[in-house]
């Protein structure tokens, strides 16, 4: 059996084009099926549905045999027991730093003085802003990281941007690029081992349906 780790949103739907050009069809909507563990077209594939955060997770531990998430989640989980064959070139967005309107960001971090910065890419600000020399306090948030600055609670944000229309609807400007995000492919390293047969030929099938 192999199991294939996704998460809801917007990875599973780019994600959905991908499988089907591997000859791979769910059996079930996730959009109206309660079920967390969907059968598939093929007796020995099933796809299990699990939080975008956790998947790394799930395919480190042997639980799920492949994955897709996206490059932002793997820098913050650090790739440990992950073997990473494929950019699949979807889900494509940007991490940057945000500020509000009229914030001052180059002289706060030119003045050295410490800067609060709000995110849940705790690990991925941390170096980012570690490699510039400035001095940083983490708040971890988990939603609404727009809020943050218009209230008070942090400067400055890490958060991923896509059409940067939250952004202006909250008077934020990003003030700088961290990294650029997709989704990639995971495997994992003894699965690819143990079911080579199967994975092999599948990894491949996605690389060709990424490349169109």
């Amino acid at each position: 059996m192999i199991t294939i780790a996704l998460s809801k949103g917007r990875i599973f739907e780019e994600t959905v084009p991908l499988l089907a050009a591997s000859g791979i069809t769910l059996s079930e909507d996730p959009e109206t099926s309660r079920k967390l563990i969907l059968a598939t077209n093929k007796p020995d594939v099933r796809v299990i549905l699990v939080r975008a955060s956790d998947v790394p997770t799930y395919v480190q531990y042997g639980a799920a045999d492949v994955g897709v998430a996206g490059r932002d989640l793997l820098a913050e989980h650090g790739g440990q027991g992950l073997y990473q064959p494929l950019d699949l070139g979807i889900a494509k967005c940007r991490m940057v730093v945000a500020v509000r309107e009229g914030f001052d960001y180059a002289r706060a971090v030119r003045q050295g003085a410490r800067v609060r910065v709000a995110t849940k890419y705790i690990g991925t600000a941390r170096e980012h802003f570690a490699a510039k020399g400035v001095h940083v306090d983490l708040i971890k948030l988990y939603g609404s990281m727009e809020l943050a600055p218009l209230v008070g609670l942090a400067d400055a944000i890490v958060d991923l941007v896509d059409t940067g229309h939250t952004l202006r609807a909250n008077k934020l400007i990003a003030v700088e690029d961290i990294l650029p995000v997709s989704a990639h492919l995971i495997v994992n390293p003894a699965s690819l081992k143990l079911k080579r047969e199967t994975l092999a030929p599948l990894i491949e099938a996605f690389g060709k349906a990424a490349r169109g």
